[in-house]
């Protein structure tokens, strides 16, 4: 089913005419849900391991990296900080952690146990998973590239197979949902065209620019309540809560694209978690009626399952996005330039 909508939503741009106005973010999207379509199909249980597959994740984040920095090189100017920073998490963080599995699983089929190196860059990226980000540039595409390289970096460390290339693959249809809701935004007529590269996460809203809710907001409340529910269920087991491995890196990507979307359709985070709260709300009651205390053990299970999965949804959703706000508009300055003064 997830596969199916995923299917559908790739028809969005042509059915309501965002087509004609951005072909190019529109072909990316179609091409994204369908790469992402693939990902709930395939076996959650009994899979082999094949490290070759997390590899060619680390490339090809590095090659969307490249895609995404490439068309924002001359409208922004970073410091010489924030490009060496982003230059290292690109070339040697993601392409180090693609390539620890690989000489893990090597090691291990030799008999000659996990190597003390592995461990070492295993735990150092753990570690600096959450820290980094924050000390990057707070313009939107620079953090948010950022903040993707870090945490696919860390999911990369604990992949065995095709599930490493899920969080590239909902990384390039959450930078692609990000530029064609501009599209549409502008469509609407309620902004004009403002360079992505140029907001700042940690700009002062306008107060003056902010608008009321309109049904397009309800769409895509409905597009993140159903990316969430994609990132949890897309590379594991649908049927019950025990079998499912929890990895909280894809929220993550969805939320802070979420919080992204806020800031450049310039609506208060607020009205948009509302929308999200009552279609949570609607998909409880929904499953609540549908639990079971009758037939196999399997069914009451799964039915249980669903419930407390919807239930928890919400809260889980609220201390995330107080996480992911932190993530996009916090910045932690190890060290300053003192000023020369010369008389």
């Amino acid at each position: 089913m997830l596969t199916v909508g995923l299917a559908v939503l790739s028809l969005w741009p042509m059915l309501s005419g965002l087509f004609d106005k951005a072909k190019c973010c529109s072909v990316n999207w179609f091409l994204g849900c369908l790469c992402l379509a693939a990902f709930p199909l395939m076996p959650v249980v009994g899979r082999e391991s094949n490290t070759n597959l997390v590899i060619c994740a680390g490339l090809l984040t590095l090659f969307l990296s490249v895609c995404f920095l490439w068309p924002s090189r001359n409208r922004t100017s970073l410091l010489l900080r924030d490009k060496q920073q982003l230059v290292i998490q690109v070339m040697l963080h993601v392409a180090v952690s693609a390539c620890v599995p690989f000489f893990t699983h090597s090691s291990l089929q030799q008999k000659r146990g996990l190597p003390l190196l592995a461990q070492l860059i295993s735990w150092v990226t753990l570690a600096s998973s959450i820290p980094v980000p924050l000390m990057s540039s707070t313009r939107l595409f620079h953090r948010l590239l950022s903040v993707f390289l870090s945490l696919t970096a860390t999911y990369l460390l604990l992949s065995t197979g095709a599930e490493a290339l899920f969080p590239p693959v909902l990384s390039w249809l959450m930078f692609v949902w990000i530029n064609i809701e501009q599209e549409a935004t502008i469509a609407e007529g309620t902004s004009g065209r403002q360079e992505l590269s140029t907001i700042d996460f940690s700009a002062n809203i306008d107060i003056s620019k902010i608008r009321q809710l309109k049904l397009d907001d309800i769409r895509r409340s409905y597009f993140f309540v159903f990316f969430i529910i994609v990132a949890f269920f897309g590379t594991g087991n649908i049927a019950s809560i025990n079998s499912f491995e929890l990895v909280i890196i894809p929220f993550i990507i969805v939320m802070c694209t979420f919080e992204t979307i806020q800031v450049t359709t310039q609506l208060p985070s607020r009205s948009l978690f509302l929308i999200v709260l009552v279609i949570s709300d609607v998909m409880a009651l929904h499953f609540f009626f549908l639990v079971q205390d009758y037939g196999t053990w399997l069914e009451i299970g799964t039915s249980i399952s669903h419930y407390v999965i919807v239930m928890s949804m919400t809260i889980f959703l609220m201390l995330l996005s107080v996480v992911t706000h932190i993530l996009t508009s916090q910045r932690f300055v190890l060290w300053r330039r003192r000023k020369m003064h010369f008389p």
